[in-house]
């Protein structure tokens, strides 16, 4: 009978009841790190396909394929 108190108790007040602390992210903070996500992504790939990046990368790749064993 205690078990099934409990878990009516349990219902009727709600998990988050009596905690202070918060285990996860509201819809909100999901929308604002969704945000700031794609613009960091759309900074990383003007950055990655800029003249300089794209000319020091070619380099680096034609090096590494032509290195002498």
């Amino acid at each position: 009978m205690n078990i099934v108190r409990a878990m009516v108790r349990r219902i009727r007040i709600g998990p988050i009841a009596g905690r202070q602390h918060d285990s996860g992210m509201s819809t909100a903070e999901y929308a604002v790190g969704t945000v700031a996500a794609c613009g960091f992504g759309g900074v990383l790939y003007k950055v990655v396909t800029s003249a300089t990046v794209m000319s020091a990368l070619s380099g680096l790749i034609h090096r590494a394929l032509n290195i002498a064993f």
